[in-house]
């Protein structure tokens, strides 16, 4: 059996159970025959037992048996969360494979362009597991060579269509603060060094970007109180698409609503109200206010 096919099949039994909750065999017998993906063949009990054998090696999610009731089910759902890796790479999958079931619609489903990233990702993620430095030839936008750099890659981060990737630099005569986040497109080379590297006690991904809105970092200010209203639909899209986790709706009116949040106001968080600005507006701090202001302002001058 090809590999693609085995991991539409790992895919469909996840959701299956996680959906049904608790789900007999015989009862999943029967939504796989009703699937296309049987094509009218019945699953195996041995396969079932590999697949879900393949399914805790590869995603890390436990199909447990209910021996009261012989009922499988998701033993830690927990990992499904939705801000984890496990969730991410279920949903990606997902969706590839009701694309795959439907080519003779694929004049009719738009996808949107993500910029391939596999080697790269590969020799990060190789990188992070071994804990050895990255040997890394690096052009920031503007400039018209690219500078080498060794990296301690710490975690990486998919924002906006883009993959990043955030370390300490580990190269000689550097001072004072030397963690940087590399954007995996202007990466021109990459390679793993012999250089080992301990990742920091405690160090956690999750943790380091909890208040931020993206991936730009600040390490002079502290998060603070931000309130936004969104006018008219804008306020829709706010609360079933959050700006941040920590969001928080305080008030409304007849046209608009009034969100809380906590984070640091950097540029990427400045750029995104801009983008909504029509719709989105600062109402607190004051500074921010004004920084919003003069930039719609340069922005206006340019017309």
């Amino acid at each position: 059996m090809k590999t693609s096919v085995k991991f539409r099949e790992y895919i469909w039994l996840v959701n299956t159970i996680r959906k049904a909750q608790k789900i007999s065999f015989v009862e999943l017998q029967k939504k796989w025959l009703d699937s296309e993906m049987s094509e009218g063949v019945e699953l195996a009990r041995s396969t079932f037992n590999r697949h879900k054998d393949a399914i805790e090696d590869i995603f890390g999610i436990y199909i447990e048996c209910d021996r009261r009731g012989n009922r499988y089910y998701i033993g830690n759902e927990g990992v499904l969360a939705e801000d984890s890796v496990q969730n991410w790479m279920l949903s990606t999958l997902s969706v590839g494979n009701q694309v795959s079931e439907s080519l003779s619609l694929q004049d009719r489903i738009l996808l949107e362009s993500i910029p391939s990233e596999n080697t790269r990702l590969e020799q990060i993620i190789e990188g992070m597991k071994k804990r050895v430095c990255l040997s890394m030839e690096y052009q920031k936008y503007g400039r018209t060579e690219a500078k080498r750099v060794t990296l301690e890659p710490y975690c990486i981060k998919l924002f906006k269509r883009r993959w990043y990737v955030f370390g300490r630099l580990n190269d000689e005569g550097m001072e004072g603060n030397n963690f940087r986040i590399y954007s995996f497109d202007r990466i021109k080379e990459i390679g793993l060094t012999d250089l080992h590297y301990d990742l920091p006690a405690g160090f956690s991904a999750k943790e380091l970007f909890r208040d931020y809105y993206g991936i730009l970092l600040s390490h002079d200010t502290e998060a603070e109180h931000i309130v936004v209203r969104a006018h008219g639909n804008e306020r829709f899209y706010v609360r079933d698409l959050p700006i941040h986790h920590s969001q928080r709706e305080i008030g409304e009116g007849e046209e608009f609503a009034d969100f809380e949040l906590r984070m640091h106001a950097t540029s990427d968080f400045c750029s995104h109200v801009l983008s909504r600005s029509n719709q989105l507006q600062v109402l607190e701090p004051e500074w921010l206010v004004k920084k919003v202001k003069t930039m719609l302002q340069d922005a206006l001058e340019r017309y």
